[in-house]
C-alpha cells in the first residue's frame, strides 16, 4: 500500500458548534494551497510555526485564523500538513472545507491521516493504534497504556523477541546448506531456554489481555440476588446517585440497568438486574432471564444477599445457579446486605455463610464497607496482570497474534523436545516471527490496514 500524493482535509475537532475548530490538510501542496486562500506569504516560513491572517477566496473573506505549519518530514503524517484554526461556526468549518475541496483537495477517510504517518514510517502499527486508544481513554488507566504503547513500550519488547528468533531461524536455515556435512550451527540447548522464555514472556502479555480489556473498555460488574436484596440500593450507593427506582416490593426491578464509574483510574461498567426467584410471572421470568444474561457478560459477580432471610443453603443454591451461568474466569464477591453498624455480629455472619465461600458484610443503605468494597474491586482487577508494572496488551489483535506466536512457539518447543529437522523447526519459528510482526505491522495486508484504520475518527 503507498501512501497517496494528493491532499486530504478534514475537520480534527469534534463535530458541532465551539469557540474554536481546527481543519488538517496532510499531502503534497498542501502548503501551496493554503497559501492561495491566506493573507500572508507561507512559501518562507518555518516549519512548526504559527501565521496569524484571513482566510478568503475570490475577494470574499471568510474567517480570521491562526494557521499552524509542519513541513515534511517533521510532521505527524511525515508530509507537508498545515492545521488552520478557525472559529467554530458549524457554517466556517464546512465553508473552509468546501473552500479547499474546491482548490483540490478531497475529504480524508477515518484514520487516513494515522495511515499515512504509518506508511511514513512514523510510527508502526501498535503505536498507530494507540493513538485510537489515546482519543478513546475514559481512565487514568486506559490512558497510560496507550501513552506506554505510543512510546513505543509494547514495540520494543516485541522486537526484542523477534530479533532473538530471527538470529536463530538463520542459524538453523544456515545449516540446510550443509545439510550433507551433518553440521549444527544453532546450539539446541541455547535455543531450548531461548524458547522457554519467549514462551514465558509471550504468556504473560497474552494473558495480560484481561486487564487490559478491562481497562481499556472498562470492567462490567453484574449485581446479582434475590428480590429485595438490596441491588438497587448497591448500585445507587456505588454511584452516589438516585439510578435505579428502590422499593419494598419484590420484583420491582424487571430490567438491567447500567451506569458506570470510575475507581482508582479503572472505569467499572456496573449492571443491576432483576432479582432471581422461582416466579410464574411471565415479566418478571424475562427479567430474570436477562439477568442470567449479564451475568454470562461479566468479568466481576457481586452477588448480594439478605442476613435476614437468607440461609446458609439458600446462599449455596444461589451461587451454584449465578456460577452455572457466569464466564469461568469471572470472579464472584458475596456480599453480605444489611449489616447495618453496631447492630450485627460480623464475624458469625462471616463463619455462618463460610461454607458458599468468603463473605463480606456490607450495608447498602447506610454506606458501612462500601470503601472496602471499592477497594476490593480494584484490587481484584489489578490481580489480573501476570506482570504488574509492566506492559498490558489492552487490543483484541494483539491478543489473537500473541496466541497465535505462543502456539508456534509450543510446536518449536516439541520439535526440539523430539529432534524435529532443521528445516521443520525453522517453519515454526517463522511462524512465530510472522505472528509477532504482524502486531507492529512488519507483516501486514492492505484488508487489515483498512480495517484498522476504518476504525478511527475522521481527522486522526
Amino acid at each position: 500500500m503507498q501512501s497517496g500524493n494528493d491532499i486530504i482535509c478534514a475537520l480534527s475537532t469534534p463535530p458541532g458548534v465551539g469557540a474554536l475548530a481546527i481543519i488538517r490538510l496532510s499531502g503534497p501542496g498542501s502548503l501551496a494551497l493554503v497559501e492561495n486562500i491566506f493573507s500572508k506569504p507561507l512559501s518562507d516560513k518555518a516549519s512548526h510555526s504559527l501565521h496569524h491572517g484571513w482566510i478568503s477566496t475570490e475577494g470574499e473573506k471568510i474567517d480570521d485564523v491562526v494557521v499552524a505549519l509542519f513541513r515534511a518530514p517533521g510532521s505527524f503524517t511525515g508530509e507537508d500538513t498545515v492545521e488552520i484554526t478557525c472559529h467554530g461556526s458549524v457554517f466556517i468549518q464546512q465553508r473552509l472545507l468546501g473552500v479547499c475541496i474546491a482548490r483540490g483537495a478531497r475529504l480524508a477517510k477515518p484514520g487516513e491521516f494515522s495511515m499515512r504517518a504509518y506508511l511514513a514510517g512514523k510510527m508502526d502499527l501498535a503505536q498507530a493504534e494507540a493513538v485510537a486508544d489515546l482519543i478513546a481513554s475514559e481512565s487514568s488507566a486506559a490512558h497510560r497504556q496507550a501513552i506506554h504503547q505510543l512510546r513505543g513500550g509494547f514495540s520494543r519488547e516485541l522486537n526484542t523477541l523477534r530479533e532473538a528468533l530471527l538470529h536463530f531461524a538463520s542459524l538453523v536455515e544456515l545449516e540446510l546448506d550443509f545439510a550433507e556435512e551433518d553440521v549444527e550451527f544453532a546450539d539446541r540447548t541455547q535455543l531450548c531456554a531461548l524458547v522457554d522464555k519467549l514462551l514465558k514472556h509471550t504468556a504473560g502479555l497474552r494473558d495480560s489481555f484481561a486487564l487490559g480489556n478491562a481497562l481499556r473498555n472498562g470492567v462490567p460488574v453484574a449485581i446479582v440476588g434475590a428480590p429485595n436484596a438490596g441491588k438497587s440500593t448497591l448500585l445507587n450507593a456505588l454511584l452516589n446517585e438516585e439510578r435505579a427506582i428502590v422499593s419494598d416490593i419484590a420484583g420491582t426491578t424487571r430490567d438491567t440497568i447500567e451506569d458506570q464509574i470510575t475507581l482508582g483510574g479503572i472505569r467499572f461498567r456496573f449492571i443491576d438486574t432483576a432479582g432471581i426467584r422461582d416466579t410464574d410471572n411471565t415479566i418478571e421470568m424475562m427479567g430474570i432471564e436477562r439477568a442470567l444474561s449479564k451475568v454470562g457478560e461479566a468479568s466481576l459477580v457481586l452477588l448480594l444477599f439478605d442476613v435476614a432471610v437468607t440461609t446458609p443453603d439458600m446462599l449455596l443454591r444461589l451461587v451454584d445457579t449465578i456460577r452455572g451461568h457466569a464466564p469461568k474466569e469471572a470472579e464472584m464477591l458475596l456480599l453480605a446486605n444489611k449489616c447495618d453498624p453496631g447492630t450485627t455480629d460480623e464475624a458469625a455472619i462471616i463463619s455462618r455463610f463460610s461454607a458458599a465461600g468468603e463473605v463480606m458484610p456490607v450495608s447498602a443503605r447506610t454506606g458501612h464497607h462500601l470503601d472496602r468494597l471499592r477497594d476490593r474491586l480494584v484490587s481484584v482487577v489489578l490481580s489480573w496482570s501476570a506482570s504488574p508494572g509492566e506492559t498490558i496488551v489492552t487490543n483484541a489483535r494483539h491478543h489473537a497474534a500473541l496466541t497465535a506466536a505462543a502456539s508456534a512457539l509450543q510446536q518449536v518447543r516439541e520439535g526440539l523436545e523430539q529432534g524435529t529437522p532443521g528445516d521443520l523447526l525453522a517453519v515454526d519459528i517463522r511462524q512465530t516471527i510472522f505472528h509477532l510482526g504482524e502486531i507492529t505491522g512488519q507483516i501486514s495486508s492492505d484488508d487489515v490496514l483498512n480495517n484498522i484504520f476504518s476504525k478511527f475518527c475522521i481527522g486522526k
